[in-house]
Order: structure tokens, then C-alpha cells, then sequence
């Protein structure tokens, strides 16, 4: 708001000074560009069909492994080894993405667990609209179930869509969602919380208990480290948490996750 008054003042400014010469075509040259100007700077968001809001502006967030440096990356839809069996669109680079808020709150979690012996490990954190839209083409196409007998072996692919596990959004594109479990600094392990990610079932429930006392346990630990930072948990998903006060509740994201969306 602040630089568009400047133009317009500026405007002002310069039109005056044009007029004392006479030059008016040159007065309407520039208040065309500085009003074009203006509006490229205002289009970052947009209305989706359905409604929703959203926005190609990454100015608020960060590499999560610079803000985050004990963090180890694992980033599962830039592979293939995930519940669609492909790389997923918008997964450009093996780097996560997470606004600053997010950011700053999850290196205290970081700080708090290597303090106990362990780094965390992250599977995914912002994800583009256009990743979500590739998982909502993959769930309508019954045929593709390459990856079932990893992923979701006690549901018919069908179910999918339906019972929730895919959706048209996910909280991932607002930016402050993270996928994660711990690293055994001492086992040099990942630590055994009973189930894999991005399982589809019962199983991924965090308080599943049909899993060791050790293994609930561990779920517990990842999950008090981030509650006492400001994260919330899904009821669902032992691995997934979002910050309380995430900076953007209504905004959807749509830039790809590369090192290139958040160079200033």
C-alpha cells in the first residue's frame, strides 16, 4: 500500500512537471506503465473454482533445511517411492519448503530432541495445489495400484477418495504442515514408531495401540516435542503436524518446491 501512494505521488509530481512543458502524451506513457507495474505486484492471488484462495507468492517461506540444519531430508514425493509409485507434479528439486513461522517453531522441536539424542527426519512439508490435484487424479484411476501392497493393502483403492485419505486440498499448501518421525542419533536409525508413513489405515492412528509399548512410546515422544512448540496433531497420522497459529489458514500455495521459489 505504502509504494503505491509513492507512485501515485510520484505521478503526481511528474504530470505537473510535463504539463508546465506541454508534454501530455508522455504523461499518460507513464501512469499506464506505473499502474501496470502496480497490478503485477498485486496478482499473486487468485480464486480458484471451487472457491478457494490461492497464491503464488513464496516471499514468507524458507529452505526448512537451512532454518533447520539437524534436519535430514527424505523427501518422498520427489521419489517414487510413495503411494502413487511416481514423482509427484510440482516436486521439482529433494527440498522442503515450510513458511518462516513453521520454521522457527520446529527448530526448537529440532533443538529440544537432539538435546535427547534425536534428529529429525522429514518426509514432506509444503506441497504445491498441483501435487494435491496429481494425487486426486491418481485415486479416480481405480486401475493404478501399484503401490498397494505398501501403502493402503487393507482398503480397495476406490475407498480412497471417499473415506478421506485423498482430498481436493490439503493443509500442506498453506505452508506450515510438516511430515516427519526421529533418527536415532546412537542407532543411526530411524526410530520404530510401529508403522510406515503415509500408510492408509488404523495403524498410522497415533494413539493405534495394537502396536509394542515401545513403539507407542516413540509416537509419543515426536508427538509431546511438537505440541510444546506450538504444533497441532492429525488424528489420523502419527507423522503430520501443523502449526496452531499458521500464518496463512485460508491460502492455498501453487509454486513447485525448488530451491528457486524462495531466492529473494
Amino acid at each position: 500500500m505504502k509504494r503505491n501512494i509513492a507512485l501515485i505521488l510520484s505521478a503526481f509530481l511528474i504530470a505537473g512537471a510535463f504539463t508546465a512543458c506541454g508534454d501530455t502524451e508522455n504523461i499518460k506513457n507513464m501512469e499506464s506503465n506505473m499502474s501496470e507495474e502496480s497490478s503485477s505486484k498485486e496478482t499473486n492471488e487468485t480464486v480458484g473454482e471451487d472457491g478457494v484462495k490461492l497464491s503464488d507468492d513464496s516471499s514468507d517461506f524458507v529452505l526448512l533445511a537451512e532454518a533447520v540444519p539437524d534436519a535430514i531430508l527424505e523427501i518422498r514425493y520427489y521419489s517414487t517411492y510413495n503411494f502413487v509409485g511416481d514423482r509427484i507434479d510440482g516436486y521439482e528439486q529433494p527440498v522442503a519448503l515450510i513458511t518462516k513461522e513453521a520454521a522457527a517453531a520446529l527448530k526448537e522441536v529440532s533443538d529440544e530432541l537432539v538435546s535427547k539424542g534425536y534428529r529429525l527426519k522429514i518426509y514432506d512439508a509444503y506441497r504445491p495445489q498441483k501435487a494435491v490435484t496429481n494425487f486426486m487424479n491418481w485415486a479416480l484411476d481405480t486401475d493404478d495400484t501399484r503401490m498397494k501392497e505398501y501403502f493402503y493393502p487393507e482398503l480397495e483403492k476406490d475407498v480412497l477418495f471417499p473415506q478421506g485419505y485423498i482430498a481436493e486440498h490439503s493443509g500442506h499448501s498453506r505452508g506450515s504442515t510438516v511430515d516427519l518421525t526421529l533418527f536415532d542419533m546412537k542407532t543411526e536409525k530411524e526410530v520404530d514408531m510401529g508403522g510406515t508413513f503415509d500408510y492408509f489405515g488404523e495403524l498410522s492412528h497415533p494413539d493405534y495401540k495394537d502396536i509394542t509399548d515401545e513403539q507407542y512410546a516413540n509416537r509419543m515422544i515426536l508427538r509431546d516435542a511438537m505440541l510444546g512448540h506450538g504444533f497441532k496433531p492429525l488424528d489420523e497420522e502419527w507423522w503430520h503436524f501443523t502449526l496452531e497459529n499458521e500464518p496463512f489458514p485460508d491460502t492455498y500455495f501453487t509454486f513447485p518446491v525448488n530451491s528457486d521459489s524462495v531466492k529473494q
